[in-house]
């Protein structure tokens, strides 16, 4: 994939330096940087550079698609979307989805939270982490941390093949399973399967000491740092149990502001998109929703691990609640934990926590059950399902007629409504790091890795791994060149 990163002459006089495209995240965007005549940072901006049009072509298709069909939006996380849409279409048959199905459904979604984690700490951002943000990008990748740390790599593959495993085992493939559907789900779980996964736990559970570890000597490392990767101000939303514990599939939606205060709670999936407003801008495909009562501003909201640990009351498994406390250390007393750069370790709470539910659920007889999918027609127009993807809470809307062919498709995913966050976080970061004509790779870098915490997912299929060519200029309104970085 080629790279290219040019700086254009504006007759405002200003400078722009374009990251295009970001590496080492799902999908493909670019990072424009304006720099003001002396040289200081005037605005960046996150620009989404992909279209797709899910929306519209699943119009006329009949409900009953629609989980084979929306698990094709993402490579990584093809779960998320395949319950979100099952959910809905539980909704419009209008039955009670049997329990052994919905405990199913969970495993699966704790399976995905643990691949899709692991792929992003090891091997997505763990080059940064690991290698540092000022290593030679010819190293700084994939191949170079498992170069350089072999071990730390290997595990955090094993890791992740431990997640798309139990996938496969349930859904018969690790991407794209079609597997859950309205009204409950294909098949269960062998009994040798179980057997097969428990006894893998182990190695599993020594694999999140390790990283845990990894992360907080990152957190020593980057100390003077971490507040400049999107540490502001806002709220964060996501799904919390009937308990107030850390949920990932069901229950019911919780707004929080920064100073830990609850703004909404006990809202259902109906009543909070009432409340999201969606602004456009020319610059990017991805739409830039808010909270409405509040609006674009103080309405910028935050979701995915780093939102879940802010909004729940508890984690509800020992390890996992052991490191939550650990975790709010970094937000003081009743505060939310607010620089972005602790999605990082979000996520590995909540690999631990995934992992622990994995072995609950393996060891519950629940899952010998056979009555595992109700079956009706077309009961409700509407369906709206909610599901906790990795990144974020995920919502698809559906409505249809009476003989369930869809008239209306609203996916609202959870990268999108990081939006306003990433581009507040990306404008920091250049802030911080960026002034004058002098580039530095490193720099650049961490306003590169100020998206990776998110971790966005913007495409269908994953990117190409390994290291990405690069070359960036940065010309005076002369057309004078300033200088130059070039990558591969």
């Amino acid at each position: 994939m080629a790279v290219d990163m040019n700086a254009d002459t504006k007759v405002n006089m200003k400078k722009t330096v374009t990251i295009e495209p970001i590496t080492r995240i799902e999908g493909h965007a670019k990072i424009t940087i304006e720099l003001d005549d002396v040289g200081q940072v005037a605005d960046a901006r996150f620009h989404v550079t992909e279209f797709r049009g899910f929306e519209k072509f699943c119009i006329g298709r009949s409900f009953w698609e629609m989980p084979g069909i929306t698990a094709r939006v993402c490579g990584i996380c093809p779960v998320s979307h395949l319950l979100a849409s099952s959910k809905a279409g539980d909704a419009i048959l209008g039955v009670r989805t049997p329990e052994p199905a919905v405990t199913l459904r969970r495993l699966m979604n704790y399976a995905q939270m643990v691949q899709s984690h692991a792929l992003s700490f090891f091997l997505l951002s763990g080059p940064d982490l690991l290698l540092g943000m000022d290593a030679d990008p010819v190293e700084r990748n994939m191949a170079g941390l498992i170069k350089v740390h072999p071990e730390i790599a290997r595990s955090g593959i094993r890791l992740r093949a431990f997640g798309q495993a139990l996938i496969r085992a349930l859904g018969e493939r690790s991407v794209h399973p079609s597997w859950s559907v309205p009204g409950g789900v294909r098949g269960s779980l062998k009994a040798a399967d179980k057997e097969h996964f428990l006894a893998q736990l182990p190695e599993m559970y020594s694999t999140l000491d390790i990283a845990l570890d990894l992360m907080k000597d990152a957190l020593d490392r980057y100390a003077t740092e971490v507040d400049a990767y999107g540490s502001f101000p806002s709220l964060f939303v996501g799904l919390v149990g009937s308990d107030g514990g850390l949920e990932h599939y069901d229950g019911h939606l919780r707004i929080v502001d920064s100073d830990g205060r609850i703004v909404e709670d006990n809202l259902t999936p109906d009543a909070f998109l009432g409340r999201i407003s969606e602004a456009e801008e020319t610059w990017s495909y991805l739409k830039f929703p808010y909270y409405t009562p509040f609006g674009p501003e103080r309405g910028m909201y935050r979701v995915g691990p780093l939102a879940r640990l802010n909004v729940c009351d508890f984690a509800g498994t020992p390890r996992a609640d052991r490191e939550l406390r650990q975790f709010r250390h970094f937000g003081g007393p009743g505060k939310t934990v607010n620089s972005s750069f602790y999605y990082h370790y979000a996520r590995l709470v909540e690999i631990l926590h995934s992992l622990e539910r994995i072995e609950e659920i393996l060891a519950d007889e629940i899952l010998l059950d056979h009555h595992i999918r109700s079956r009706a027609g077309v009961n409700q127009n509407v369906g709206i399902g909610v599901s906790e993807a990795p990144r974020g809470t995920l919502f698809h809307h559906y409505q249809v007629d009476d003989n369930g062919m869809l008239e209306k498709v609203n996916l609202i995913i959870a990268t999108g409504q990081n939006n306003l966050a990433m581009n507040k976080t990306i404008k920091q970061l250049a802030t911080r790091f960026i002034s004058g004509t002098k580039l530095e790779e490193g720099l650049l870098n961490r306003v590169e890795h100020g998206i990776r915490v998110f971790d966005p997912c913007l495409s269908c299929s994953t990117h190409e791994a390994g290291r990405m060519p690069l070359h960036l200029q940065l010309r005076a309104v002369d057309g004078t060149l300033l200088d130059e970085i070039k990558r591969g």
